[in-house]
């Protein structure tokens, strides 16, 4: 039985061989407030059609794994409150119980890959939690990735998150990383996180030399992209730091932990800081939405 419901658009794309970038859904389903979140969703796909690119926004449409939503679906799920955040492991009872849901990076990569679509902007990755030696709390995003043959750009993962530990946990999994014209990896709300990697990159011609090359040798993992934000448009560090922090003990107060620990966090973030980590957190998306964008031309070209 096929489930999976690829748009014709996004199915000629790829097949064509033409650049088609996947987008994640649960920024307009749990990320933002309305109508913002629905703004912000339309001016990604509408900056990827101005590079020539075909957009592949992911979600769930009344249990319907959807590769390539319309703009009135998308408009439906900006406005669901029934709207569920499904992982990969979720899909399955999301399909069977006809819910409406906004994709995770792991969901929204697993059904972007069975689509046959290869490159993915997202703003931030999940990973390795605080304190996740004696909780076990790590995102799906790592394992979920490191079987996925695509390229996922992104500002590093979220700054919340144990960002040493994860970094050890990709190079466990194999995921390698370049950083895109650095090799100080990004802290999401931060141009730097103050951890370093190996590589960087100059140009999305050679993410795509690499991808050729990870293709050939027949390597099964993403290629983790990291692009920074610009100092200019980045949160305070002094500010990142007392509030991230800020956030945690308030969330430990509360006993808030697992999966309602992600959001709780954010929130609290955007009302600690009146809202600026939301503008830094778009402008993160949009920069990676063009990236992706490049990349996926590039791509395209080498055939």
């Amino acid at each position: 039985m096929d489930i999976l419901n690829v748009s014709e658009e996004v199915a000629t794309a790829a097949a064509e061989g033409r650049p088609v970038v996947a987008l994640e859904s649960t920024i307009f389903t749990h990320g933002l407030v309305r109508p913002r979140n629905l703004e912000v969703a339309l001016e990604a796909e509408k900056l990827l059609r101005s590079q020539g690119v075909t957009p592949a926004t992911i979600g769930l449409v009344k249990g319907v794994p959807t590769v390539g939503l319309s703009t009135a679906e998308i408009e439906a799920l900006s406005l669901a409150d029934d709207a569920v955040k499904v992982s990969v492991r979720d899909i399955p009872t999301a399909v069977a119980k006809k819910l409406n849901a906004g994709t995770t990076v792991a969901g929204t990569a697993h059904l972007a890959r069975l689509a046959g679509v290869e490159v993915f902007s997202t703003g931030g990755l999940g990973g390795v939690h605080q304190g996740a030696q004696h909780s076990f709390d790590e995102s799906a995003d790592p394992t979920t990735l490191a079987g996925l043959d695509m390229v996922v750009v992104s500002a590093g993962v979220k700054s919340i998150l144990d960002i040493p530990l994860t970094l050890e946990r990709f190079e466990t999994l194999n995921l390698a990383i370049v950083g895109y014209r650095t090799t100080d990896y990004p802290g999401f709300y931060l141009s730097d996180s103050g951890y370093d990697i190996d590589y960087s990159v100059e140009s999305p011609e050679e993410i795509a030399a690499i991808v050729r090359a990870r293709n050939a040798l027949d390597i099964k993992s993403t290629l983790l992209v990291a692009n920074p934000v610009s100092e200019e448009q980045q949160l305070d560090p002094v500010v990142a730091e007392r509030v991230i922090a800020d956030a945690w003990k308030a969330a430990g107060e509360r006993g808030t932990l697992g999966h309602d620990a992600t959001p709780f966090l954010l929130d609290y973030i955007q009302k600690a800081t009146n809202g600026r980590s939301v503008d830094v957190n778009l402008a993160i998306y949009y920069g990676n939405v063009a990236l992706g964008g490049q990349i996926a031309t590039a791509l395209s070209r080498q055939g």
